[in-house]
């Protein structure tokens, strides 16, 4: 029985409720949608494996649509299916619940967002050009798992402009994820005209090719086409990844919209019959004619058994120190990098947790990952991710969509250029473990183009973020390397997204084994003066600074505030201990820390005189960690010289 008539059929039908959902909804692209309908319709009524009561499920095919503002002709597809959505308690989803695209309370956004109650899409997109590397990140956990999953990627031309589509097709190619397969909607119109020469089909195609894709190119309205094309990569196709160039028309079946001049507009109420007036002379046109049964969804690939889930709280065989896992000779020393530390944490949390998935931007030897990727019985759990940070940390959504645990590491200054996907991680609400090292100006001799300065101001932003009435992100700084072994077991233990900032430089160690609870802060030395409160390498600076002020006789209380948003509580007590004085020392940008005890003080401290100190210009290099805090007034002389002011009640200038 030929499919042609009834995918004609079914797609003209599923246009017609894109477009009436986005009229309803008063926004949306229904003609970027339009532009979809034949491909969607192959994929989801007779190509993905899925079960439409629980599309989610760990075996299941996947469709991550990074041309997301697309996402209408999905969702009129999921309702007349039964797609299963809701956020707590599933239903079959319905033409009615498609009609209430975007409103607040519909568990449809106005892009895709599994969060929200549709988990058809894995991931939240939207924000061009990240699909592709999700896409990755999902066949990587399933190889993982050895489940037999495909992941279909829609991308639209335009975005392909994006360079990080191009990452990602280099990863693709290099870990032969032949289980991905990549279609690019190629309508030829973006927001605001036609799209580049540089994206045509033709040039999309030979891109494609030289990087290493199987490329096969389509009329992405031609039934037949498309399903030949789907078939050749579900019985396997090549030894290459398969790429699939489809020509198709924005705007299909309503000439009047076609066009970028409709490009994100809905059609006003007025001129709604009349555009499905033109979708049924398409549909008389090209002979649609729906016959049941001729489409069918194919059954799931056999179910497998689940990993079994992390506690560090219960775990024997996890090393519970730092000293555990030191040779007599490295504890003898009394000193260690943070970052090094992290390694050997990363290294005991992978021995026992198999869901742990380890990425990293080429810099292993200087984030220490490297004790992972050595690791004989874990390095098939390591992705190597070269240059490209945006596509490794959008991989690792990818791989938490998948259900692993994914830890990203790079120069906490390199994990700046994906600040835009970290924040789609948060939006789908997808756990993330970032490590960024090199933080703060005591990298010295590099210079200000590897510190990371203004990460723990972009960072902390997320803190104040909240579900189900908990933080939804925390960011940590240890100031030495016990801490930092104590904070990576401890994050590890944790459901939800960390930003661990690690420091370059060999500290001494300032801690004995012990606990380090998320939101708390350690007191390192006692005093009624006032309270200088720190994080990372400054610390260690401002216990110099306090050797000084206790020959002058000041007594400074001295607090490693190593956790943000922290216990306002306890960190009240100590405040007001202190006589409502505070100083915040920090080796950073906008001075965030200091910012987050100043809104404490407004909120709930009571009257407080909280100064501040942190990086106020552009660093540059110098050839020890001491020379640039000199230069930028934040060494301990200048602690002292601020917290005498402090002590005696007077701000600073």
């Amino acid at each position: 029985m030929p499919l042609g008539p009834s995918v004609h059929a079914k797609a003209i039908e599923l246009i017609r409720l894109a477009v009436q959902m986005t009229t309803d909804a008063g926004s949306g692209h229904p003609t970027s949608a339009a532009s979809l309908a034949h491909l969607v319709t192959m994929l989801l009524y007779q190509h993905m494996r899925y079960a439409p009561d629980r599309p989610d499920d760990v075996n299941a095919d996947r469709l991550v649509l990074s041309e997301g503002h697309a996402c209408p002709i999905v969702y009129a597809a999921a309702a007349d299916l039964g797609i299963a959505i809701g956020r707590n308690q599933r239903r079959p989803m319905t033409r009615e619940d498609a009609l209430d695209l975007r409103r607040i309370s519909s568990e449809i956004d106005g892009h895709p967002n599994p969060a929200e109650g549709f988990p058809l899409f894995p991931a939240a997109t939207g924000s061009l050009g990240q699909g592709l590397s999700m896409a990755a990140g999902l066949a990587l956990a399933a190889r993982i798992d050895g489940l037999d999953r495909r992941v279909f990627c829609v991308i639209g031309d335009g975005e392909s402009r994006e360079g990080q589509i191009w990452e990602a097709a280099d990863l693709i190619v290099e870990q032969r994820l032949t289980s991905v397969c990549t279609i690019f909607n190629c309508n030829r119109f973006g927001q605001t005209g036609e799209v580049s020469a540089q994206q045509s089909p033709g040039s999309l195609a030979d891109k494609l090719t030289a990087f290493g894709f199987e490329v096969v190119s389509i009329d992405g309205h031609d039934p037949d086409e498309i399903n030949a094309a789907l078939l050749y990569h579900a019985t396997g196709g090549g030894e290459r990844p398969l790429a699939i160039v489809a020509r198709t028309v924005k705007g299909y079946g309503m000439p009047s919209l076609q066009g970028s001049d409709h490009h994100g507009q809905a059609v006003p109420e007025d001129q709604l019959e009349a555009v499905l007036g033109e979708l049924e002379e398409t549909s008389r046109r090209i002979g649609a004619d729906w016959t049941p049964g001729t489409l069918q969804i194919p059954p799931m690939p056999a179910a497998t058994a689940e990993q079994p889930r992390f506690d560090s709280s219960d775990s024997k065989e996890l090393p519970s120190s730092l000293f555990d896992v030191l040779t007599a000779e490295q504890r003898k020393a009394g000193t260690l990098a943070p970052r090094k530390a992290f390694g050997l944490a990363l290294r005991a949390l992978g021995r026992v947790d198999p869901r742990i998935v380890v990425l990293d931007g080429d810099v292993g030897n200087s984030t220490y990952t490297d004790e992972f990727a050595k690791d004989e019985d874990l390095r098939h759990r390591f992705v190597q991710c070269y240059i490209g940070e945006q596509n490794m940390v959008s991989c690792a959504v990818g791989l938490a969509a998948g259900r692993m645990r994914p830890y990203v590491a790079s120069f906490g200054k390199f994990l700046t250029r994906a600040y835009d996907q970290v924040e789609m991680a948060l939006i789908a609400r997808l756990p993330l473990k970032l490590i960024g090292s090199h933080v703060g100006v005591s990298l010295a001799a590099d210079g200000p183009s590897q510190m990371a300065l203004p990460d723990l101001a972009f960072f902390r932003a997320f803190t104040e973020l909240k579900t189900n009435d908990q933080p939804m992100f925390h960011v940590l700084t240890p100031s030495d390397a016990v801490s930092a072994y104590a904070l990576t077991i401890a994050m590890a233990g944790h459901e939800g997204s960390f930003y661990l900032r690690c420091f370059r430089p060999g500290v001494p160690f300032l801690y004995e084994p012990g606990e380090f609870p998320i939101g708390g802060h350690r007191v390192l030395a006692e005093g009624s003066d006032l309270l200088i409160a720190s994080c990372g390498y400054m610390v260690h600076e401002v216990l110099k600074a306090r050797e000084e002020l206790v020959t002058l006789g000041i007594r400074p209380a001295v607090a490693d505030f190593y956790s943000l948003p922290f216990d306002r509580e306890s960190a009240g007590e100590l405040v007001r201990s202190c006589g409502g004085r505070v100083l915040v020392v920090e080796d950073d940008y906008g001075g965030p820390l200091g910012a987050a005890f100043a809104e404490a003080a407004t909120a709930e401290f009571g009257h407080v005189l909280v100064d501040r100190m942190f990086v106020r210009e552009v660093p540059k290099s110098g050839r020890t960690p001491e020379a640039v805090l000199r230069y930028l007034g934040l060494s301990a002389k200048d602690i002292v010289e601020r917290a005498t002011r402090v002590a005696s009640g007077v701000p600073s200038a």
